[in-house]
């Protein structure tokens, strides 16, 4: 006896398929979307905000337009609030910390990972206790130790703190990525007489550029809007990054807000353009060590 129901012919199934393929990327996209407009709208409402007065702060909704833009925020945070100085000094401390902490991180991970020497795994344990130790409980001991030394209200201070601290979490991410690194290349360095250092600065350190950005653009985020230790070590207003500037325009009596909005708008560009240009980057190097071969 026939059936009564026709097989579906093969347009038909891929059809269907395409379909259902169209539905799914369409779900997705609209996901992403909202995801997206998650994300983006506390942008937009701290730019409305830095350019709005504090009667407009509290009296328009969130994201309303402010009736008069006071594109004079921006000129008087940089001018009056030393938000020119307090940048270059954030430029300075999470420079210079981010090179140390990279360059050292890379150097410890070579010698543990691609060196043979009866303490490694020690060492490596050590470092990771790191990761254990709560940073903002350490406050006390650094602040008498920098004061014995003489460290007290100096960027080497933070910038020292910074790098300690940082160190593992580098590491711990390098890991995975040297691991995978295939021996014959040390071994055909070694064989045309390359010595150690530059054959880690030479080879070792170019092929490892995905991850090293990952790291850099992770310890740039933290440093750059780390606000506990600059403000316990850091007391001359010469001296003071972004995160602690901002209470200038907190006063007793009364507080530009329209000013901290400023304040935070700046702050957040090098971040934002740091993330932008090295995102392609960034995935690369979180990717780069989970699969071997």
């Amino acid at each position: 006896m026939a059936s009564n129901t026709a097989a579906a012919s093969p347009a038909e199934e891929v059809k269907t398929g395409f379909l259902r393929m169209s539905i799914s990327k369409l779900i997705l996209y609209i996901i992403l979307g909202i995801v997206a407009v998650v994300q983006i709208l506390p942008l937009i409402w701290l730019f409305l905000f830095s350019l709005k007065d504090n009667q407009e702060v509290f009296n328009l909704p969130p994201l309303a337009l402010p009736s008069d833009p006071q594109w004079g925020n921006y000129a008087r945070v940089w001018t009056e609030g030393n938000i020119g100085l307090y940048f270059f000094n954030s430029v300075i401390v999470t420079g210079t910390s981010v090179i140390l902490t990279v360059l050292l991180a890379s150097l410890v991970t070579f010698a543990i990972t691609r060196m043979n020497w009866k303490l490694n795994k020690l060492v490596l344990g050590l470092f990771m206790v790191g990761l254990m130790i709560p940073v903002h409980s350490t406050l006390i001991p650094l602040f008498s130790f920098f004061s014995s030394v003489g460290l007290m209200d100096h960027h080497l201070s933070i910038i020292l703190t910074y790098t300690a601290f940082n160190l593992p979490l580098t590491m711990m991410i390098l890991l995975g990525f040297y691991y995978t690194l295939p021996r014959e290349l040390e071994e055909a360095a070694v064989m045309d007489g390359c010595s150690i250092h530059r054959m880690f600065f030479r080879i070792i350190l170019p092929i490892t550029a995905p991850v090293v950005a990952t790291t850099a653009i992770i310890n740039m985020i933290y440093n750059w809007n780390e606000f506990v230790f600059v403000n316990t070590f850091i007391s001359s207003d010469s001296l003071k990054t972004l995160t602690v500037g901002i209470q200038n325009f907190i006063g007793q009596y009364s507080t530009d807000w329209g000013a901290i909005g400023a304040t935070l708008v700046i702050s957040m560009l090098p971040i934002l353009l740091a993330f932008l240009i090295l995102s392609n980057r960034i995935v690369e190097g979180m990717t780069s060590g989970s699969v071997k071969g």
